[in-house]
């Protein structure tokens, strides 16, 4: 497995991990438990760090493992993050919902701000993400 990034909240627990998939050509990211304004930026801009550094133009955006709502953040993801990922090349997002009800609206939400500069797909599971990104010929 590639290397592994993780972010830790302050008393230690990781909210975010990321990782290069198959050479580089997929970026995972996974987010973990309650995440504020503070954690999706600090995520996000880490997945803008590391496609700027190796561009890669497909992200699979896993949010399985999420409670709550995180709807705070969604103005800056959409008018910050949104086009300083797609300027760096980001073309193909596949999200992972998450089991909570108030995490999947918070990503309904998103998708339909964004769907424009990207195309997105919803995804159930990790494995059917990873799987269409991979079917995806750049």
């Amino acid at each position: 497995m590639e290397q592994e990034i993780k972010l830790r909240k302050v008393f230690g627990d990781v909210f975010f991990t990321a990782t290069r998939l198959y050479g580089g050509s997929i970026l995972q990211a996974q987010w973990y438990g309650v995440q504020s304004v503070e954690t999706v930026k600090e995520g996000g801009y880490k997945l803008l760090d590391m496609i700027r550094e190796t561009p890669c133009s497909k992200l699979l955006n896993s949010n399985k493992e999420v409670v709550g709502s995180w709807d705070m953040a969604l103005e800056w993801a959409e008018n910050m993050w949104t086009p300083l990922m797609r300027d760096a090349g980001l073309r193909y997002l596949a999200q992972v919902v998450p089991t909570s009800i108030y995490a999947t609206l918070t990503i309904e939400s998103l998708i339909q701000r964004i769907d424009k500069n990207f195309e997105i797909r919803t995804f159930e599971n990790d494995e059917e993400a990873e799987a269409w990104l991979r079917s995806i010929e750049d």
